[in-house]
């Protein structure tokens, strides 16, 4: 299965290579098989965006935030 954004894709290289360094709220994808980390750490970046749609944004004093 294809990553769907560089950061999910990033995120899997991480937990496949440095599952050490792996963001404590991350810490799920370690049970996920090798072959799993491996196909969606070796998707390929050209045309991901930077962040899945749907994130959470807000706006203060008219700039927008996402978070």
């Amino acid at each position: 299965m294809p990553a769907k954004s560089k950061a999910q894709r990033e995120a899997m290289a991480i937990a496949e290579h440095h599952p050490s360094q792996l963001n404590k709220a991350n810490r799920g994808m370690l049970n996920m098989s090798h072959k799993q980390l491996h196909d969606f750490a070796a998707t390929k970046e050209s045309k991901l965006p930077e962040h899945k749609d749907g994130r959470r944004e807000h706006t203060h004093h008219g700039l927008k935030h996402r978070y």
